[in-house]
């Protein structure tokens, strides 16, 4: 069963790290502690939180008492911040089609996938990461 809405494993990964993180604000999380609560391979993982120490939204320490912490921006990181550090800027472009020129005169879709695109930044946008602390329960959401 396919889904309409597809977000990168990286991505995905990405965004539960960072609740993981905000969560936890009284001690670093290892690779390990958050490939323990989400399941995922510990490479791909590491790769992620390399991609979010680069744009600063983590930082590291390393050590036995080390690990990743929020970044600078803290729990008011939004998840569309999150998003874009894992896959560039989200492009406002609602077509399907990558040539500049739709062969139709009026969008099959009839501007759907542009309003989706827009509501999709906008809820990335005004989400933070304080959003999502509640969501926290210990298990899988």
């Amino acid at each position: 069963m396919a889904s309409i809405v597809q977000i990168s494993e990286a991505a995905s990964l990405a965004l539960h790290s960072m609740a993981l993180l905000a969560a936890s604000p009284d001690r670093p999380l290892t690779v390990k502690d958050i490939t323990a609560r989400t399941g995922v391979s510990e490479a791909h993982l590491s790769k992620v939180m390399q991609r979010l120490a680069k744009a600063g939204l983590v930082k590291s320490t390393r050590g036995p008492k080390g690990g990743f912490v929020l970044g600078d921006a803290g729990l008011s990181t939004s998840l569309l911040a999150i998003f874009e550090s894992i896959e560039g800027p989200v492009a406002d472009s609602g077509c399907l089609l990558t040539s500049r020129e739709c062969p139709f005169r009026e969008c099959l879709f009839d501007g759907l996938l542009g309003r989706m695109t827009a509501e999709f930044k906008e809820y990335m946008r005004t989400k933070k990461l304080e959003d999502l602390v509640s969501c926290q329960k210990g298990g899988h959401d």
